[in-house]
């Protein structure tokens, strides 16, 4: 095995380990983040029902038209207030924050905050 096919390889059982831990339910969703070479996901999800509440990406046309890139972590903690004041606003203030698989640092934690400042708990 190749060195890339191996970090991919540890990002996926990191995941899944992960994600063996933590369950979202309607009082308390599960705030997952993507992290890509370009961009970042945000979702916040109700494992329960199965269901995405409400979500945010560099993606969205809100962080578009700003002209920016994606991949950097002032992006990131655009995303994290995005996400936050989208689920504040559909009724849920704490969450369960799961990183998938990366260490909570630079994006992944700027995106933390984001959303920390605007509202959410966890």
């Amino acid at each position: 095995m190749n060195k890339q096919k191996a970090k991919k390889a540890g990002l996926k059982r990191r995941e899944r380990r992960v994600r063996a831990k933590i369950f979202g339910t309607a009082e308390r969703p599960r705030l997952s983040v993507h992290r890509s070479n370009a961009h970042i996901y945000a979702q916040v999800i109700d494992d329960a029902d199965g269901r995405t509440i409400c979500s945010a990406s560099t993606l969205d046309a809100e962080f578009r038209s700003m002209g920016k890139r994606g991949s950097n972590k002032e992006a990131a903690a655009f995303v994290g207030d995005l996400v936050g004041k989208r689920a504040v606003e559909k009724g849920v203030t704490t969450v369960t924050f799961d990183r998938g698989g990366r260490i909570y640092h630079g994006r992944v934690k700027a995106l933390a905050d984001g959303a920390r400042n605007a509202g959410l708990k966890f």
